[in-house]
């Protein structure tokens, strides 16, 4: 009988559930890719996927957030304080029929995916930023998750304003005190009045800001983490123009502060789109699961 794992990652706007083999993770034998919408109705559907599959033997869950990771809370293994209609306390066990499972956040599932067969493949230390629908980072040291218990919220990190820029902000929190409120998809498309791929003639005002509220996030995850490669990826950075341009800002931003020989001094190998594409977050939760087999 072939061993079987799987993943799940639960984005803001589609769930992708995948099945593969435990001796090689990234062999994916079945998917299914469906809307975000209730956990009741996403739970249905991925239970039904999964139950296709005689044996999983551990699934892997990368679960958009804030999640709560530490098995000392009374809360373990739910959603907490998410804007997402529904989704708050909902316990993420119940997506997987109660199979044993581990959890990380969606971004730190596309940092191990990354590390795993993408971009950051034999980087001890790195970091994934994704700019969507919200925005959030992952932190791996030594390739793991920086901890067990926790994970980064640098979405809501406080951000300098550009003096071009009085938007409100759509961060539920902070307005547009945080750089979610000023940087994320939705904000891109509410500050605009279209949505990220349709700038058009708005095109050159849109990346310079974000890149001003990008580069200092960048500068944040290098001072914070100190990794040796940062991925950026998410549906905001398909914009045109704007991986350029928050590379620049990111070295406007740290102006050497690391020394003269620190990777974010080369940002063209220091900040980089991510090898697997928009697949990082499943192919990281398969290999989360593999990970925990046996």
């Amino acid at each position: 009988m072939m061993h079987l794992i799987a993943g799940v990652e639960t984005g803001g706007t589609k769930v992708v559930a995948a099945v593969g083999r435990t001796d090689d993770p990234g062999r994916i034998v079945d998917e299914m890719e469906i809307p975000t919408t209730t956990p009741d109705e996403v739970g249905a559907r991925v239970r039904a996927f999964l139950d296709r599959h005689e044996v999983v033997d551990h699934v892997g869950i990368a679960a958009f957030g804030p999640v709560d990771i530490d098995p000392r809370s009374p809360g373990f293994g739910s959603v907490t304080s998410t804007p997402k209609p529904g989704w708050t306390g909902a316990p993420l066990a119940d997506l997987v029929g109660g199979r044993p499972h581990t959890i990380v956040s969606d971004v730190t599932g596309a940092a191990l995916g990354e590390h795993a067969r993408g971009a950051t493949a034999e980087i001890p230390d790195s970091a994934y930023i994704t700019v969507g629908t919200g925005v959030g980072v992952g932190a791996l040291v030594g390739g793991r998750p920086f901890s067990t218990t926790a994970h980064p919220e640098l979405g809501h990190i406080a951000m300098r304003r550009h003096a071009d820029d009085d938007f409100a902000g759509v961060c539920p929190f902070h307005g547009g005190d945080c750089v979610e409120g000023l940087a994320s998809g939705p904000a891109i498309a509410e500050r605009w009045g279209r949505p990220t791929r349709e700038l058009g003639d708005l095109l050159d005002r849109a990346v310079t800001l974000e890149a001003w509220y990008l580069g200092q996030l960048v500068a944040t995850v290098t001072y914070a983490y100190r990794p040796q490669r940062i991925v950026i990826g998410g549906g905001a950075m398909k914009i045109p123009e704007l991986l350029d341009a928050v590379r620049e800002a990111s070295v406007r931003e740290i102006r050497g502060a690391l020394g003269a020989e620190h990777p974010s001094n080369r940002p063209d190998t220091y900040l980089v789109p991510p090898g697997l594409g928009d697949r990082a977050g499943v192919i990281g939760a398969l290999h989360l699961a593999a990970a925990h087999v046996g």
